[in-house]
């Protein structure tokens, strides 16, 4: 009997079928403690779970339903990863990534024409055959497009940076082209990057040796052809993946020199323009580095051409022991008479 008035009080289902503890005191021939009592209405109370209805019930969606939107997000995020997965190059062919990295890169053509017969909008929106910049100077090509967050303009502030140690001008000893290969792109962009690269440059009265063209795909795609200049188009970015460098052409529109990247210095660029020029810019001295530095067609920078050196260093070795015996023969003469 006294175990049975124990279970009794320690537990008695409530309405919602959860266990209660009885508030009423066991008497005292259980002999149970009080305090037992009050530890046992202290403890933690198991609850049903909830469905995911009544989870969701602020957006008042139900279990079909977000299980349904799940599978959306997720046929959603596959979709865009797969279209990350496939850039393409700019005819529109899909590529890889890895096919895309290495189509960005110059395929040198030293010595190659570049079609004259090619024809651009200027930054005023003038039709301009390229022709109409070969001629009386050397030509800097730069193949770029004047949206590009990335190379393209550390690639032409690189340039104006070099070009200012220079005391040769563009319009006098030069020509500075560049050509968008975004056909997107309008002469209006072309025209504002010429008058904020005009301002770095320093030199206003340069303004007409500076050219920045647009024009159609296909013709854009006929210029790279030729000079070597590989890139593709990344439709998931909105971006071209293409190399960085310049193009140094003669005065006739042939590939004289490539100048890669961003290491090239002044000195590069310099003994770049007088050879493109064939000797008819730049002074002796430049004709005397010339043949102290070679340039490597692996690297696109002019290197220290030791053999050169050392043949110099012996002719003027030579010369030098030469001038000494002359001088001292002539000495010995003129202390033997009387």
């Amino acid at each position: 009997m006294m175990r049975a008035d124990f279970e009794n009080a320690v537990a008695e289902p409530d309405a919602h079928g959860s266990t209660r503890r009885s508030s009423h005191r066991m008497n005292s021939a259980s002999g149970t403690p009080n305090a037992l009592k009050r530890v046992e209405d202290r403890m933690p109370q198991s609850r049903p779970a909830k469905p995911i209805s009544t989870r969701f019930s602020a957006f008042r969606i139900s279990d079909a339903e977000f299980i349904r939107w799940l599978r959306l997000l997720l046929l959603a995020l596959m979709g865009t990863l797969w279209a990350g997965a496939a850039p393409v190059f700019a005819d529109g062919t899909p590529h890889d990534q890895n096919q895309m990295l290495n189509a960005a890169r110059f395929e040198q053509k030293l010595d190659a024409q570049v079609p004259p017969d090619l024809h651009f909008r200027d930054e005023s929106g003038r039709d301009v055959g390229l022709g109409s910049y070969f001629g009386p100077r050397p030509v800097i090509l730069i193949m770029a497009y004047y949206n590009c967050p990335n190379l393209c303009p550390l690639t032409i502030d690189n340039l104006v940076g070099n070009l200012r140690k220079l005391a040769f001008d563009a319009a006098n000893q030069f020509s500075v082209v560049a050509v968008s290969i975004d056909p997107r792109e309008k002469p209006a962009l072309a025209a504002a990057k010429k008058q904020r690269y005009l301002a770095q440059y320093a030199r206003p009265a340069t303004a007409a040796g500076w050219h920045f063209l647009t024009g159609q795909e296909a013709t854009i795609g006929r210029l790279a052809q030729a000079v070597g200049f590989h890139y593709a188009y990344d439709k998931s970015i909105n971006q071209y993946s293409h190399p960085s460098g310049l193009i140094l052409l003669t005065p006739r529109g042939r590939i004289a020199r490539y100048l890669y990247g961003f290491d090239y210095g002044p000195t590069d660029l310099r003994l770049g323009l007088v050879e493109a020029s064939a000797g008819h810019i730049g002074s002796a001295v430049d004709q005397v580095l010339l043949r102290c530095y070679r340039y490597d067609p692996v690297t696109g920078k002019y290197d220290v051409a030791v053999m050169s050196i050392v043949r110099l260093g012996g002719m003027l070795t030579t010369l030098a022991i030469g001038a000494f015996v002359v001088l001292l023969f002539r000495h010995e003469r003129k202390t033997g008479e009387p």
